[in-house]
């Protein structure tokens, strides 16, 4: 390259390459080193050397000494140097030694003669780990002056800090944005005042963003702005102010709330320091399971109905050693069934539980959490029964997980049944428009019944990806009923609050941002402003068609989340977090308490709990960076499986376009692969979309290779030891995680393209017959799908208080209509009596659930009419899984005279309770 040649230099805006990236970045310069030292053009070294040399300011190792040693031994044209010292980075960054040993940090390659200043010896002096993190400083100080400040924050280390970390320096307000977006280790920010607002590098993408939040001029670039923007992607960092202003009057301020402490700039570092350090160790702090490692480790006698606590019976055991071996000492010495000496009831948390929770609920962004060890199911059945009452009506997502049916039958609540988007060609619904919510709700209000539709009850995000835009539907739905309570089941979702871009798309995300909204007063001119537009009495139609804006002088803000932690966290399985933000939860509190009461085991597994306690450690210390690369993983897949030429003839990955209709992607955003998506269309798209696709969430379509879902699912199991959850008919569900690495890529890449190996060449050489055949099994596979069947409606048997307009029922009859053995009949599903009766009748009306996996959601609910799209819908599933359906009995029918007796008060029986007004 030519020294009048610039290299391009990489957009320090681009999100979407996150760790992964950066480690690619390196091999690039690792490899053009290389080529340079055999002798070769240097061109591509210097090229990557440039793009590295952006990026690397926002983070800490390698830093400026190393980073500007590299560039001058390029300048110098020294190749071996270049190569060596960029192994080594490289190496450092990929083992993530540089975090404890002090000669990665070696300006030599031998680790020898480490300036001080750079290394000192605090670095490694404390024996044992210490956990490394990063510091953003935040500086008005000329570049120039930076490495004697990164050299000044160094001398504060001593030996008995807890932990370790390394500044990052930076002098703008677009950098200090851009650094906590890159960097997944900065856990801490000090913002001094007197920083510029614009970067000095190309961020042409990044601002837009800044000018619509209204950052245009330099004077916007004030140390409050910035906190608050950094507060509002990285909730989880503390943030610290140092100001020469009157810091008494600031800190009383309520916006100076995000800040966990202000100093007066000219006080020493030294208190900074202690504070950033005392600010990682609250998050660090896990009270269950610090007591419970304490415990474990106390000479106890155990005189109580556990025998395996302690691990006596099983090490002193000749037969069941084995399981003692397997599982390690510790875990029985951590078992208990006391509440007492250091642990404590999850029944009634009053100690270290409670505070496990209480930290959870910040990290979360909740006023509480509820740690529950029976899954998400108990999580959802917990908030159904605390929350309706006998006759109460709850809109609810047909298709959602069958915990949220069973809850209206133990509530004796009536559900209202609103239906997703079917995607037929896939065999899998969508979610539930907003528009058939709203029509719903003022269907309801139209009977005179909307005082008693408490709740709306939906699943985000789906299994197969699709989120809500859930503050559009809170918002048009509190329009309607200010008071309504809102359940999201987001038991594959709990990821999300850790991610800028799809946090927004949560329930306690959403919420959080109303009751911002709530308080800003632009927010009653905005809502008295559509009053008007709208008139006095607006039909539905027009309703329907507005974006409708709530009156936030009535909003009564009730939100509840359920999250299988152990889904998307490093807990246990079974493990599930129930989170609260109620402004009337003091008015059902103590039914929350009978629900725990009802549900919970009185003998919680305390490693379960321990693990809740832990997983929230870990997401509020380095959830950001783990949930960054899961969605890296994701899109590597995406583009290694469409991309492929031999992969993509036979399995594709489904985008967004094809999971999402055009009529909900309002701003027309396709893909994730599109080659010009970046985080700001993605934004967009999470703004403005009615849903959008969970990037994580992949639908790999093998039908086409002529495998149905569990055919293929069986086959990568067996025969390849990959494991992935769900299927349809003609696709499998994968799923990345912050538990995946690219080294799982490549092993589910390599697999796919062994099996489209082997498929291709089964049809070159098994002749016409062969490729007959296999077209005929992609056409019953891809073409030939059954129509999915919608909710046909309750039997007027269980519809006595049900209104005009509205479709609910009285599932709870329904359901115990079923333990009336000589008012129960089964027919068989091929039986031409069932035909016979769909034309003629009597009604067939179901007396159980009958849920097929796939697709895993009820497609008969106790007391439901029958009709024929369901009845073909059954004889055309080819799954072996139908749970609530015994193929030799047939179909469980409530006889039609059992139906007429339905509601009528047995003797001596109580009267049946109202409903609730």
């Amino acid at each position: 390259m030519s020294k009048d040649t610039k290299p391009a230099q990489k957009r320090i805006d681009q999100f979407l390459s996150g760790p992964g990236g950066r480690a690619d970045d390196w091999r690039d310069l690792v490899e053009g080193a290389k080529v340079w030292a055999r002798g070769g053009d240097r061109a591509n070294y210097d090229a990557a050397l440039a793009v590295l040399s952006v990026t690397e300011e926002f983070h800490g190792y390698p830093g400026l000494r190393l980073m500007a040693t590299l560039r001058e031994a390029a300048s110098a044209g020294d190749a071996a140097a270049s190569l060596a010292l960029a192994t080594r980075i490289m190496q450092a960054l990929t083992t993530r030694s540089f975090r404890q040993h002090a000669s990665d940090w070696s300006l030599k390659d031998d680790g020898n003669g480490e300036d001080p200043d750079l290394v000192p010896t605090a670095f490694v002096q404390q024996a044992g780990r210490r956990p490394y993190f990063e510091t953003l400083i935040v500086t008005g100080l000329s570049t120039s002056d930076w490495p004697a400040l990164a050299t000044e924050w160094r001398k504060l280390r001593r030996s008995v800090d807890a932990f370790i970390y390394e500044p990052v320096i930076v002098g703008s307000l677009e950098d200090a944005f851009c650094a906590v977006m890159l960097n997944p280790n900065i856990a801490s920010v000090v913002i001094n005042e007197g920083f510029a607002l614009r970067s000095r590098h190309d961020a042409s993408v990044l601002r837009p963003m800044m000018t619509a939040i209204g950052l245009n001029e330099e004077s916007d670039a004030s140390a409050l702005r910035l906190a608050h923007i950094i507060n509002q992607v990285r909730p989880e960092l503390d943030l610290y102010l140092m100001s020469n202003r009157d810091v008494e009057q600031m800190a009383g301020s309520p916006d100076a709330n995000v800040f966990r402490r202000i100093f007066y700039s000219i006080e020493e570092l030294l208190e900074l320091h202690l504070s950033i350090l005392e600010g990682i160790q609250d998050r660090f702090d896990t009270p269950f399971f610090d007591n419970l490692k304490k415990y474990a480790q106390r000479p106890i006698g155990t005189f109580h109905a556990l025998p395996i606590a302690r691990g006596k019976s099983v090490f002193r055991s000749d037969w069941i050693r084995d399981m003692g071996e397997f599982y390690g000492l510790n875990l029985f010495l951590a078992e208990s069934s006391a509440t007492t000496g250091g642990l404590d009831s999850l029944l009634e948390p009053t100690g270290n539980i409670k505070k496990a929770q209480d930290k959870a609920a910040r990290a979360l962004g909740a006023d509480r959490v509820f740690f529950v060890t029976n899954g998400t199911s108990t999580s959802n059945k917990m908030a159904v029964q605390a929350l309706l009452a006998p006759g109460d009506i709850a809109i609810v997502d047909r298709n959602c997980h069958k915990s949220h049916h069973y809850g209206m039958v133990l509530a004796g609540a009536q559900p209202l049944y609103v239906e997703a988007f079917p995607m037929t060609e896939y065999s899998m619904y969508g979610a539930v428009p907003l528009n058939t919510i709203k029509h719903a709700l003022l269907n309801a209000k139209a009977d005179g019944r909307l005082d008693r539709v408490k709740m709306l009850d939906l699943t985000n995000c789906t299994f197969d990806g699709h989120i809500y835009n859930t503050r559009r539907v809170m918002e048009e739905c509190l329009a309607i009923k200010p008071d309504l309570i809102f359940l999201w089941d987001e038991a594959w979702f709990g990821f999300a609050r850790f991610s800028p871009f799809l946090r927004r798309r949560t329930g306690l995300g959403a919420a959080n941002e109303i009751e911002a909204w709530m308080h800003d007063p632009k927010s009653v001119a905005a809502y008295e402003k559509q009053q008007s537009e709208l008139g006095k009495n607006p039909s539905n139609e027009v309703l329907l068609k507005t974006r409708l804006i709530p009156d936030p002088r009535q909003i009564r803000l009730r939100v509840y989340q359920t999250n299988s932690t152990h889904k998307s966290m490093s807990a246990i399985r079974q493990g599930s977090m129930l989170s609260v933000k109620d402004v009337e939860f003091h008015t059902v509190e103590q039914q929350f308490k009978e629900a725990v009461f009802t549900h919970a085991s009185t003998s919680p597994n305390q490693q379960l709990i321990a693990s809740l306690d832990v997983s929230r450690r870990q997401m509020e210390l380095e959830g950001y960076g783990l949930v960054a690369n899961a969605i890296e993983i994701a899109v590597a897949i995406r583009r290694a499986v469409n991309t492929n030429p031999l992969i993509s003839k036979y399995f594709r990955i489904l985008g967004a376009d094809a999971m999402v209709p055009a009529q909900y992607r309002q701003s027309g955003f396709k893909d994730y692969l599109d080659p010009s998506a970046n985080w700001a269309t993605a934004l967009k798209s999470l703004d403005d979309d009615e849903f959008c696709l969970d990037p994580t969430r992949m639908t790999l379509v093998c039908g086409m290779a002529g495998f149905d879902g569990t055919q293929f699912k069986g086959i990568l199991a067996s025969e390849y030891n990959i494991q992935i959850n769900k299927t349809s008919r003609n696709s499998v569900l994968l799923q990345s995680n912050i538990n995946n690495t690219r080294s799982d890529v490549a092993h589910l890449v390599r697999v796919l393209a062994e099996i489209a190996g082997e498929v291709d060449r089964g049809l070159t050489q098994g002749g016409a017959n062969a490729k007959k055949t296999f077209e005929a099994r992609v056409k019953s596979l891809m073409t030939d799908v059954p129509d999915l069947p919608n909710f046909s409606h309750f039997h007027p048997s269980f519809r006595g208080d049900a209104g005009a307009k509205t479709n609910e029922g009285d599932i709870r009859s329904g359901f115990y209509a079923a333990y009336d053995a000589p008012g129960c009949e089964y027919i068989r599903l091929g039986d031409a009596e069932i035909d016979r009766r769909l034309k003629a009748g009597p009604d067939l009306v179901s007396a159980s659930f009958v849920i097929p996996y796939p697709p895993g959601f009820p497609i008969m609910v106790p007391g439901q009419v029958i009709t024929q799209e369901t009845i073909d819908f059954m004889r055309k599933l080819d799954v072996k899984e139908i749970h609530g359906y015994d193929a030799k009995e047939g179909l469980k029918l409530v006889r039609t005279e059992a139906l007429a007796k339905i509601g009528r008060p047995k003797p001596g029986a109580a009267p049946k309770l109202k409903a609730a007004s």
